[in-house]
């Protein structure tokens, strides 16, 4: 297959972001920044962390390695796309969509129970609560071969479903690298996506987390389990300050156990508050 100049040049640079989404990357415009390691030490965890200013242009990267080389399960982070396809194909009518319950009372790793699952939900509610059955069920309402059109015209991490349908973002068949979350979530922020324009919209609403005079944040947790049995956990979307928006993506891992769900978000708000967000001065 043949590559253009441009193409070969991103290549050498040493960062690769999916779906030249993102500007080509150079020793110039990449910031590795090793202090955010205290951050995931704080909870015993290893992992990435990359910032991207769209208006400058600047990548801030903890463990540019991990970020851009390897590659991991998306787990719920996948919803975004499942929301995508969903609303795109017509499974999913709006945000509003209710899905029945099927009666089965399902219970978290940690031992409760799944309470917030357990019940009707919309679109809107299931994505924020990260409704695993929910989202099966839109998955198997999608079918197999209308998913893999999609992974493939995305070019989804290594696009590969497996055998089932409503669990391979879980079931480590499908893999996405840390650059290529980021490269998927700014071109659904700028609408570039080859996707409706409502149907965009409306995903980018229902990833909205907090929202303020000061700054929106907008983001998708993930949360799964490698083939080794370390707990990966992810968050995914951006932040917003002054109608300026920043793109990031936090990938950690850490043993079966690890106390991740609010270890992720730890080290997010601090890392982006040692970079001077959440007072609407960036």
């Amino acid at each position: 297959m043949k590559h253009s100049l441009a193409t070969i040049r991103v290549l050498l640079t040493g960062i690769i972001v999916s779906f030249s989404l993102l500007p080509g990357c150079s020793p110039n415009n990449v910031t590795v920044e090793n202090s955010y390691k205290q951050y995931f030490d704080a909870h015993q965890l290893s992992g990435t962390f990359g910032l991207y200013d769209n208006g400058t242009g600047q990548f801030t990267i903890y463990n540019l390695e991990r970020f851009k080389d390897s590659a991991y399960l998306p787990a719920s982070t996948f919803k975004i796309v499942n929301s995508l396809i969903g609303l795109e194909t017509g499974r999913i009518s709006n945000e509003k969509m209710v899905i029945k319950w099927d009666g089965v009372v399902r219970i978290f790793p940690g031992g409760d129970t799944a309470s917030s699952w357990n019940k009707d939900l919309t679109m809107e509610e299931a994505f924020a609560v990260s409704a695993l059955p929910y989202y099966q069920e839109v998955a198997r309402r999608i079918g197999r071969d209308t998913m893999q059109h999609w992974l493939d015209s995305l070019q989804y991490g290594n696009k590969k479903i497996g055998t089932a349908v409503d669990s391979f973002w879980i079931n480590n068949s499908l893999k996405i690298t840390p650059d290529e979350q980021m490269g998927l979530v700014k071109k659904l922020y700028f609408d570039q996506l080859p996707f409706q324009k409502r149907t965009q919209e409306i995903v980018k609403k229902v990833m909205v987390r907090e929202q303020n005079a000061n700054y929106t944040l907008a983001y998708k947790t993930g949360l799964g389990f490698k083939e080794n049995g370390n707990l990966i956990g992810w968050i995914v979307g951006w932040i917003e300050e002054n109608k300026h928006p920043y793109f990031f993506v936090l990938n950690a891992e850490g043993p079966h156990d690890a106390k991740m769900m609010d270890a992720r978000i730890d080290i997010l708000r601090k890392i982006l508050k040692s970079q001077g967000f959440f007072e609407g001065k960036r």
